[in-house]
């Protein structure tokens, strides 16, 4: 745990101090929701439309997270350090898996207001807490699906092309409960929290793949 911690706290500084990865996910997230305001020429959204829009959005802003998970230590050398280092390797897939979940938190602390007034008709406010569980379900398996296959990507030549290829159909299940469940909450009558079934799916798949990552990451590493 405690290289884990050291671990995420350089990344976290890393960002602080360059900011190459954050804004990036902001903009396109902010920039997707303007352009979805004015090609669905309606003035609001809401129900599954909105899930949906607010859904992939955040996905596909994401991806920009995982793409640049593991470049700068590739490119500077801490890579190979860690590899060399006498610490558990398990720590740095609990570092970089908690940087991303971290990352995507911040991003829809701006998205969702973003969301709100650019494109949302009902109020968020009712199902706001539902929707926080709901998300942070979400970004737990996008953070350890993301690690993953970023682990994989950063090997290769096109590791831009490579994360996104793999990771989205890893995730359709966990986008489809995430936009299954955000519906009602954004509907004109919001539910107030989303329903157990999709609760239980998302939890069960971030436990499967948190379990699976941990059981290869380390044959990865070596590879």
């Amino acid at each position: 745990m405690r290289t884990a911690l050291i671990v995420l706290r350089k990344d976290i500084l890393l960002e602080l101090r360059t900011f190459e990865t954050l804004p990036a996910m902001i903009l396109f997230a902010v920039s997707t929701f303007v352009v979805f305001h004015f090609a669905l020429n309606r003035s609001s959204i809401g129900g599954q439309l909105a899930a949906g829009v607010l859904t992939a959005t955040v996905l596909f802003a994401g991806l920009l997270g995982v793409n640049r998970l593991f470049v700068a230590d590739r490119e500077q050398g801490g890579f190979d350090a860690f590899m060399l280092a006498p610490v558990d390797r398990s720590a740095l897939l609990l570092a970089k898996a908690s940087a991303l979940f971290i990352f995507l938190a911040v991003l829809e602390v701006v998205a969702l207001p973003a969301f709100a007034l650019l494109l949302l008709g009902p109020s968020l406010g009712p199902a706001l807490g539902g929707l926080i569980v709901l998300l942070a379900l979400a970004d737990v398996a996008v953070a350890v699906i993301g690690t993953l296959v970023s682990a994989i990507a950063v090997h290769t030549r096109a590791r831009d092309l490579i994360a996104p290829i793999i990771a989205l159909p890893l995730l359709i299940p966990a986008l489809i409960a995430t936009a299954e469940g955000a519906g009602p909450l954004l509907s004109a009558h919001a539910h107030r929290f989303p329903e157990g079934r999709w609760l239980a799916i998302l939890a069960l798949y971030d436990l499967v793949f948190a379990l699976l990552a941990h059981a290869v990451f380390d044959f990865l590493l070596e590879d």
